[in-house]
């Protein structure tokens, strides 16, 4: 029989049948968890989808929670829910197993849920604070690249060159004029 073993999922695809690993949903990804497991879930996807305005969906392992990006995710696994959830601060807690740094602005935390009673302060309240801060640590910072930090109306200083170096600058600008007519 002709085919070939996907590369990423390791399940067999026949010749010419279409084959897209990547496409999942939330009810795929939550099937096969426990009762317990399955409650905290839906505890925890009920107070996300409370903060606002959001888009929840799912993405090859992880169900995905995002305004223009994600701001935190969950990793079903067999015994506990890996949520990873990305602040502007580590987070140093019990129920935290690793913070580090993300990007220059972010850090993520990744936080193991067992049970449904689990899903409370302080973990609410964290991704309360991630929901509440994910545009504006998205923001990109103004760019110095062809605009001053000066304020509007003022003149910014310049470094003083020799006068040299004035006239050599002087002259290599009127080569290139001289070049271009």
């Amino acid at each position: 029989m002709a085919g070939h073993e996907c590369y990423h999922c390791k399940q067999w695809v026949k010749e010419g049948e279409a084959h897209d690993c990547w496409t999942t949903t939330e009810t795929a990804l939550t099937q096969d968890l426990s009762e317990d497991l399955r409650d905290a879930w839906e505890r925890l996807r009920e107070t996300a989808a409370e903060f606002g305005e959001q888009r929840i969906y799912a993405s090859h392992n992880s169900i995905m929670f995002s305004r223009k990006s994600c701001y935190f995710f969950v990793r079903p696994k067999k015994s506990f829910l890996e949520v990873c959830v990305f602040l502007g601060r580590p987070l140093t807690a019990p129920q935290v197993r690793r913070s580090e740094p993300s990007s220059k602005t972010k850090f993520y935390s990744i936080i193991q849920i067992k049970h449904r009673d689990e899903v409370e302060a302080p973990i609410t309240d964290w991704l309360r604070e991630a929901y509440d801060q994910s545009e504006i640590l998205t923001g990109k910072p103004a760019s110095r690249r062809g605009g001053s930090s000066d304020p509007p109306g003022t003149k910014s200083k310049k470094s003083k060159r020799s006068p040299a170096r004035s006239r050599k600058t002087e002259r290599t600008a009127r080569t290139k004029r001289a070049k271009r007519n």
